[in-house]
């Protein structure tokens, strides 16, 4: 079953600033973590999306957003401080936001490797940045959403792959860095997922379809909310002795 039917609550209280929130992988968190308990401050630049997630957020946690785009940097300080707050803290940041484009070789422009970049690891390194002052040491925890395309050869998706290879790095290094304070930090790594972002890609014509085919996961092409599920799991406290580490939902496509 995707749908997510009442697990146990594991986020009663709990404050989460999630960045994405407006669609696909990011809707599902708020919904789910609102679901467990937790008080969900959302950010996309997409409003409509936003008061639509809104309006699908059932409870017994709440949400409340802010318009953002996670590239400008003063928009970003602002959100954070806003966030902490409304929230009375933050307790869990959940970093979704993310592009997605082919990006043939052949044509491959530096405004692509500047904008992918931007969103997928400057966003993400800036909410990280503006966040951890407000997280508590010993029970912070940040989750950072990278790509099983940062693992996996995909044709034509090497700015993306490059981009998304950088959130793993950056995240393995920031779970070093703030250990002292016992703050937590994971990337989980979704595979194909059938999420607007990723329907949106358009592959270059002529491009091998077989390709794609074979790399095609044993249990096919995730839901948003199976890869919410391990956001859940990632940000709770059952994945307490967790940190530092990668997890791979990809449907056994690395196998």
């Amino acid at each position: 079953m995707n749908r997510f039917d009442g697990a146990p609550s594991r986020f009663g209280n709990h404050k989460v600033l999630l960045t994405g929130a407006a669609s696909g992988i990011g809707r599902a968190t708020a919904i789910r973590l609102a679901a467990e308990g937790a008080h969900v401050f959302g950010v996309d630049r997409a409003e409509e999306g936003l008061k639509e997630t809104a309006a699908a957020v059932a409870g017994p946690g709440t949400f409340t957003f802010r318009t953002t785009d996670v590239t400008d940097e003063p928009a970003v300080i602002e959100t954070v401080r806003e966030a902490a707050a409304e929230l009375g803290g933050i307790d869990v940041l959940a970093n979704v936001a993310g592009m997605h484009r082919t990006t043939p070789i052949a044509t491959l422009s530096v405004e692509d490797l500047q904008e992918l970049f931007s969103v997928n690891l400057v966003g993400t390194a800036l909410f990280c940045r503006e966040a951890l002052p407000h997280l508590p040491d010993r029970s912070g925890v940040i989750v950072n959403v990278s790509s099983l395309s940062a693992t996996q050869g995909n044709p034509f998706m090497s700015a993306y792959a490059a981009s998304k290879a950088a959130v793993l790095g950056f995240s393995v290094t920031l779970a070093a860095e703030v250990s002292g304070r016992g703050i937590r930090v994971v990337t989980v790594s979704p595979g194909s997922t059938d999420t607007p972002l990723v329907r949106s890609v358009a592959f270059p014509e002529g491009a091998d379809a077989g390709y794609y085919a074979r790399l095609l996961a044993p249990l096919g092409v995730a839901t948003p909310e199976q890869i919410a599920g391990t956001i859940a799991y990632a940000a709770s406290a059952d994945a307490g002795y967790l940190t530092g580490a990668d997890i791979r939902v990809d449907g056994g496509a690395h196998m």
